[in-house]
């Protein structure tokens, strides 16, 4: 009986079939949850270059996106473009305002569609997110054979977004390297 080595290697995991300097990577930033986090936690800012820096961890970066909300605050044309200057691909939409008043900005529709978009070009994807809504994408992915990491502060995370990754790393162990203080 003869075996052929492509078939029997098809549906391994990614991790297996490629060394780490040979990886891809796709980093998605829900770039509000993270700022919130790290404000409401620790008084703080995240350090997004650090951020993208550690998420990268020396394989091919395919994609960084940063997902924003815009409310027209003065402060935040300076916060997109030190996104961008630290290596992101900005998405941006509106900040909704409801008759009501109730306000709503979130990605999370997006950060999805993207993610999906992106398996036939990534091996690993990186979610900089605390948002439990993100389960369901993980799982698919992981489905998909994607090696899924998420990155955030574990006391603004679902415990339940930290088991469905592969690998979960805690911002706050090494918080001097990840938040700016004001």
């Amino acid at each position: 009986m003869s075996y052929n080595i492509a078939s029997l290697t098809a549906n391994l995991p990614k991790l297996f079939t490629s060394s780490k300097k040979t990886q891809t990577v796709a980093v998605f930033v829900d770039a509000q949850n993270m700022y919130h986090s790290a404000r409401n936690l620790y008084k703080a800012k995240v350090n997004f270059k650090e951020l993208l820096k550690f998420s990268v961890a020396g394989r091919n970066l395919v994609k960084a996106n940063a997902y924003v909300v815009k409310s027209d605050v003065p402060e935040e044309q300076g916060f997109f473009e030190a996104l961008e200057h630290a290596g992101y691909y900005l998405k941006m939409k509106d900040l909704q305002v409801f008759p009501g008043g109730m306000k709503k900005g979130d990605w999370d529709v997006g950060i999805a569609i993207d993610a999906i978009s992106m398996i036939p070009k990534t091996e690993i994807m990186v979610f900089a997110t605390g948002d439990g809504d993100f389960i369901p994408l993980l799982e698919y992915l992981k489905h998909q054979g994607v090696t899924v990491e998420i990155v955030a502060f574990r006391r603004s995370t679902s415990s339940k977004l930290i088991q469905s990754a592969d690998r979960f790393y805690d911002l706050e162990e090494n918080a001097d390297r990840f938040l700016l203080k004001k």
